[in-house]
């Protein structure tokens, strides 16, 4: 089985994943950010434990819940960060994913296409 099952803009990555583990790469930075009322908040600001949102770049042969091109949601705190091509990417097990957002949840029924 293939590390790519989607066409996706890393295609050309010369990596390949093992086992359960996930490549994702940050939707934003740690810059600032705006609230869901239009508030700049900086980059600055003290906040709590907050999870953030990624893409799925690369996944290893055992994954079974997400696909390259879906949005995942987890903790940034446990991560493991790798470079490749000058681009950032976070390493992590399919098991530290909290979430996953993707178009094709859209289609099943009682579906809000969030996978909790």
């Amino acid at each position: 089985m293939s590390a790519k099952r989607n066409d996706t803009p890393h295609d050309k990555l010369p990596i390949r994943m093992l086992h359960d583990r996930v490549l994702v790469r940050q939707e934003n930075g740690e810059g600032e950010r705006r609230s869901g009322g239009g508030i700049l908040i900086p980059a600055t600001a003290a906040v709590g434990r907050r999870l953030a949102w990624a893409e799925v770049v690369a996944v290893g042969q055992n994954v079974r819940t997400v696909e390259p091109g879906d949005r995942v949601l987890y903790d940034p705190e446990d991560r493991a960060e790798v470079e490749v091509r000058g681009v950032g990417y976070v390493l992590m097990r399919e098991r530290d994913l909290h979430a996953v957002a993707a178009d094709r949840f859209e289609g099943s029924e009682d579906s809000t296409g969030l996978y909790l």
